[in-house]
């Protein structure tokens, strides 16, 4: 593949991924911006709130918007590859259908 193609691909998956982040918002938080996940709920039916940590948010929203990243990889004719190991970066990377690797 050349360069221009490429461009081309990375062109047209920033435009569908912009899009795809202006619904993500949506789908996490409500119309006036609050979280729509609000804590842990454990067997006991204790209700545990979300705590600042990062580590924590960042896992709920992974746990929360994953099926959203792979219907969007679906619709728009991507793979999704997930790395082979915790703390890797990326921890997944989208590769056109058409792109054989």
């Amino acid at each position: 593949m050349d360069l221009k193609d490429k461009k081309k691909y990375k062109t047209a998956f920033k435009k569908v991924l912009d899009t795809f982040t202006e619904k993500l918002e949506q789908y996490v938080s409500t119309e006036n911006g609050d979280w729509s996940v609000k804590g842990f709920i454990d067997i006991y039916k204790n209700i545990y709130t979300i705590s600042s940590d990062t580590k924590i948010v960042s896992k709920i929203l992974e746990i929360h918007i994953f099926p959203q990243i792979l219907q969007f990889a679906e619709e728009n004719g991507y793979n999704i590859i997930l790395t082979e190991h915790q703390n890797y970066y990326p921890d997944l990377t989208f590769i056109h259908k058409k792109i054989k690797r």
